[in-house]
């Protein structure tokens, strides 16, 4: 009998410990959570920015003066995030056009950089930055045989 009394006693004083054990790891499962959705959005936002940057860098290939290729790169890479529908807190397109400056019969190339700053701070995860800026850059190729502009 004192053993069945024991092992009643033991069970009932265990009251309230699942309510504990659901109070700590609640918090850690959704900051699991939350941390996963950044990595997600981040990892997602940086292939839609490479995509964004060969888009420019075709676009800037393409052209036949310095100015042009400028102007159709940041359109292009515009037009892209807007696509993807990628909304940068910033944004940022560089150039180096100095492949269009080579002689017609020799190859040149020209380099898009993209830098688009994605926000985070709407995931309230303790710990993590407001925003990240991600870059990416992509290289094209001129034809060698197309006709440069002045």
């Amino acid at each position: 009998m004192t053993q069945v009394r024991t092992l009643w006693q033991r069970r009932h004083e265990d009251r309230g410990s699942e309510a504990i054990q659901a109070a700590i790891i609640t918090p850690l499962l959704i900051m699991f959570l939350c941390m996963a959705i950044a990595a997600g959005r981040l990892v997602t936002s940086g292939s839609k920015i490479d995509a964004a940057a060969e888009d420019a860098a075709r676009a800037a290939s393409i052209s036949r003066t310095g100015p042009a290729a400028q102007e159709a790169a940041h359109a292009a890479a515009e037009e892209s995030l807007t696509d993807e529908g990628i909304s940068c807190a910033g944004t940022s397109v560089s150039v180096d056009t100095s492949g269009l400056n080579v002689p017609v019969g020799q190859v040149g190339t020209v380099t898009v950089t993209v830098r688009c700053t994605v926000g985070l701070s709407d995931l309230l995860l303790p710990g993590t930055p407001g925003s990240r800026t991600l870059e990416s850059s992509f290289t094209s190729v001129v034809d060698q045989y197309r006709q440069r502009g002045a």
